[in-house]
Protein backbone atom coordinates (compact mmCIF):
# COMPACT_ATOMS: atom_id res chain seq x y z
CA UNK A 1 0.00 0.00 0.00
CA UNK A 2 1.18 3.83 -0.78
CA UNK A 3 0.26 6.74 0.18
CA UNK A 4 -2.73 8.37 -1.67
CA UNK A 5 -3.19 11.87 -2.11
CA UNK A 6 -6.86 12.66 -1.87
CA UNK A 7 -8.95 15.92 -2.31
CA UNK A 8 -11.48 17.37 0.44
CA UNK A 9 -15.01 17.48 -0.57
CA UNK A 10 -15.56 20.71 1.62
CA UNK A 11 -12.12 23.27 0.82
CA UNK A 12 -11.47 21.22 -2.29
CA UNK A 13 -7.40 20.90 -0.59
CA UNK A 14 -5.12 18.26 -1.49
CA UNK A 15 -4.56 16.05 1.57
CA UNK A 16 -2.43 12.52 2.10
CA UNK A 17 -4.18 9.64 3.19
CA UNK A 18 -0.90 7.73 4.89
CA UNK A 19 -0.42 3.74 4.40
CA UNK A 20 -0.73 3.96 8.18
CA UNK A 21 -4.41 5.43 7.89
CA UNK A 22 -5.09 2.69 5.45
CA UNK A 23 -4.41 0.15 7.55
CA UNK A 24 -5.95 1.52 10.44
CA UNK A 25 -9.47 2.14 8.72
CA UNK A 26 -9.08 -1.87 7.37
CA UNK A 27 -8.67 -3.06 11.01
CA UNK A 28 -12.10 -0.94 11.69
CA UNK A 29 -13.71 -1.92 8.88
CA UNK A 30 -14.06 1.16 7.01
CA UNK A 31 -14.63 0.72 3.13
CA UNK A 32 -14.41 4.50 2.50
CA UNK A 33 -11.59 6.57 2.28
CA UNK A 34 -12.01 9.81 4.16
CA UNK A 35 -13.91 12.47 2.09
CA UNK A 36 -12.55 15.48 4.32
CA UNK A 37 -8.57 16.54 5.00
CA UNK A 38 -7.87 16.58 8.72
CA UNK A 39 -9.00 20.22 9.37
CA UNK A 40 -12.40 20.08 7.76
CA UNK A 41 -12.87 16.52 9.86
CA UNK A 42 -11.94 18.17 12.75
CA UNK A 43 -14.29 20.72 12.51
CA UNK A 44 -17.04 19.13 11.11
CA UNK A 45 -16.84 16.76 14.26
CA UNK A 46 -17.20 20.19 16.42
CA UNK A 47 -19.84 21.65 14.40
CA UNK A 48 -21.29 17.92 14.89
CA UNK A 49 -20.66 18.02 18.85
CA UNK A 50 -22.24 21.39 19.79
CA UNK A 51 -25.23 21.08 17.59
CA UNK A 52 -25.49 17.67 20.06
CA UNK A 53 -25.18 19.68 23.29
CA UNK A 54 -21.84 18.13 24.05
CA UNK A 55 -18.44 20.36 25.19
CA UNK A 56 -15.20 20.26 25.70
CA UNK A 57 -14.89 21.00 29.09
CA UNK A 58 -11.33 22.01 30.36
CA UNK A 59 -10.32 21.43 34.14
Amino acid sequence: MADKTLVCRDCSKEFIFTEGEQTFYQEKGLQNEPQRCPDCRKAHKQQRNSQRGYSRREY
